[in-house]
């Protein structure tokens, strides 16, 4: 509301901020700075990021809980244009269970945003192949990352035995896993990470771990890492390969 307050009376809760607020995603430490949308003047305000829309409809605006923000559908359609294709698709799969939104309201709005940012995205999302299933943003982060860049596509959540391990390079014998503070705090956590690495390892595999902190503040140290490790394939699994 505040961040709304000081960007003047056209100003709505929008985009990311607007999708943690509607519960489509999960808020994250990331999330410190409000998105706003004003069909007025691109006032700079210390964490309010600032998005300005001519194309800001009456219909695109609603109230959550007292705070003026865009409705689910115009939401998604903000969002897409500033996330992973795999976070778009669960945001709109939890918009379609909660009947915030529709198929049809979607596609009707993206008929009027052609070559607009995020468009083809969300028509993908909505009509095209499915993704590869990732089961949390910061895997989606890194796959995002791995797109970018010339590298072989790895297995998604892929099993390796009787564990189901992040991202797999079967040709490197590489095993990448992404760690997030939630599910890895407790010691018990840490223990049963460890002995996982441990028997993967034995198996002649090699085991990356990757934070979040890494994926946001080292996008480029962490994909010369995977670079390295993919360039040189484990002598134990070569032996295993010939």
């Amino acid at each position: 509301m505040a961040a709304c307050l000081a960007c003047g009376p056209s100003a709505v809760v929008s985009h990311r901020s607007a999708a943690v607020l509607w519960k489509l995603i999960r808020a994250s430490d990331r999330d410190n700075v409000v998105d706003v949308t004003t069909a007025g003047p691109n006032r700079r305000r210390v964490g309010v990021r600032v998005h300005r829309s001519r194309t800001l409809r009456a219909s695109d605006r609603t109230y959550l809980e007292g705070v003026p923000i865009t409705t689910p559908t115009r939401t998604l359609l903000d969002f897409a244009a500033v996330c992973a294709v795999g976070v778009l698709d669960r945001a709109v799969a939890e918009a379609f269970a909660r009947a915030l939104t529709t198929e049809r309201q979607l596609a009707t709005r993206l008929k009027a945003r052609v070559g607009r940012p995020g468009s083809a995205r969300l028509r993908a999302v909505l009509g095209g192949a499915p993704p590869p299933v990732t089961r949390s943003e910061a895997e989606e982060r890194l796959l995002e990352i791995v797109r970018r860049t010339r590298m072989a596509r790895p297995r998604v959540n892929s099993r390796i035995g009787p564990y189901e391990v992040d991202f797999y390079w079967p040709d490197a014998g590489l095993v990448v896993e992404v760690d997030g503070f939630a599910s890895h705090h407790s010691r018990r956590a840490f223990e049963r990470d460890r002995r996982r690495d441990a028997d993967l390892v034995a198996k002649g595999l090699r085991v990356m771990r990757v934070t979040w902190r890494q994926l946001e503040d080292e996008p480029e140290a962490l994909v010369f890492r995977l670079g390295q490790a993919l360039a040189g394939a484990s002598p134990i699994h070569e032996r295993e390969r010939r």
